[in-house]
């Protein structure tokens, strides 16, 4: 294996998540409790909302904002054909059937046209993907919903304070979905989190979530108003979340920096074209990605270098679980083989970025001259 000298990403923790770490350890409380619900409050005011409900994964959070909006056997549930499995898997726990629906070809998330064109009697929810945290058609997608009376619960998984005319992602539908696993912005080791402005919802999921309690019990004597599971994140994992909070605004500068050289250092190449982000109007990528004619030859070619990218999920429709005729989905089938996300991490610097720019120009046989190059830095 080659050496890795420009990860796709790396995962940090530091002193802050150790010093909260012994915090907890020293109150020798290390379940759910205060330093979770300390890790909601600061979740709910960060994306401007009026609750969030911490998980134990992104998953659980998807399973748990259907089961508290009662969809579950005999109902029908809209997923993008380019997602993670895991937003078709939460769907199935709920006994309910994922239907898979089409992208569009810019932001690789559900494509408005054709999730009208999937709704049946029994479609009772959708389930938006911000893939890389790019918007989807949010507009499009609540107004459909809204003429069918759908529920709409944003997976925004790779979306954390990336925006969507003015609003959070995550914050436009009934519920929002977030992830805290270690490829993550922000990452408790696992960990989710659901949000909400529902006063009802809200109270309806902290009990899915700890066994139908609406309040942390003994474990004895405790009045369960319904059927709940175990899905606490605990103290532990949320100190580390609230310490990785506090470097949030950081790590988002890094990244929109590093979406900016690629975007400058390989505009126009041919056969290469960046995502694109509006960063001005709040957007930004958990990750950099990119579509690419040679994708699998231009992977092998950076990691052979030291640079590591990761190629997209296969189509659901791919999957067993889920199979589908490729003709069914022309835009995932077409498009999904040339998509990759570029080395991300936060940890990366100009000098990194500008090096791996440099072996995709190289691969692409086409070199800047020196000159060239600091000028497309300077003006990221």
């Amino acid at each position: 294996m080659p050496v890795i000298r420009y990860p796709f990403w790396v995962a940090q923790a530091g002193e802050q998540e150790r010093a909260l770490l012994l915090e907890v350890l020293a109150t020798d409380f290390l379940n759910d409790g205060e330093y979770t619900r300390r890790f909601e409050r600061k979740l709910a005011t960060l994306l401007d909302c009026r609750h969030a409900v911490a998980v134990t994964s992104g998953t659980a959070a998807i399973f748990l904002a259907l089961a508290g909006l009662g969809i579950g056997h005999g109902d029908e549930v809209l997923v993008p054909d380019v997602t993670f499995i895991a937003t078709a898997n939460a769907v199935t726990m709920t006994g309910a059937t994922p239907v898979l629906v089409d992208v569009e070809p810019l932001t690789l998330s559900i494509d408005p046209e054709a999730m009208h064109r999937a709704i049946t009697p029994r479609t009772r929810a959708v389930v938006p993907v911000h893939v890389s945290g790019r918007p989807a058609d949010m507009d499009a997608i609540c107004q459909i919903a809204q003429r069918h009376d759908l529920q709409v619960i944003e997976d925004a998984a790779e979306a954390l304070t990336s925006r969507f005319a003015g609003r959070c992602l995550g914050t436009i539908g009934r519920a929002g979905c977030f992830s805290f696993s270690p490829n993550k912005i922000v990452g408790t080791g696992q960990g989710g989190a659901v949000v909400t402005n529902d006063d009802a919802l809200h109270e309806r999921l902290v009990q899915l979530k700890d066994q139908g309690r609406s309040a942390r019990g003994t474990g004895g004597a405790d009045t369960h108003v319904g059927i709940g599971y175990n899905f606490k994140l605990t103290n532990m994992q949320a100190a580390v979340g609230l310490a990785q909070l506090e470097r949030l605004p950081a790590r988002i500068e890094r990244i929109k920096q590093t979406w900016r050289q690629y975007a400058q250092r390989l505009d126009g190449l041919n056969g290469v074209r960046v995502g694109q982000f509006r960063l001005e109007d709040g957007q930004f990528p958990q990750w950099v990605d990119a579509m690419v004619d040679r994708r699998d030859e231009l992977d092998a070619f950076l990691l052979e270098r030291g640079a590591q990218c990761r190629r997209f999920w296969f189509p659901l429709h791919t999957q067993a679980p889920y199979r589908r005729p490729d003709a069914d989905f022309p835009v995932s089938t077409r498009l999904v083989p040339r998509s990759i996300w570029l080395p991300s991490a936060f940890t990366s610097t100009d000098d990194d970025v500008s090096a791996v720019c440099d072996l995709i120009l190289e691969f692409a046989g086409r070199r800047e001259s020196p000159a060239s190059r600091r000028l497309n830095v300077a003006g990221a």
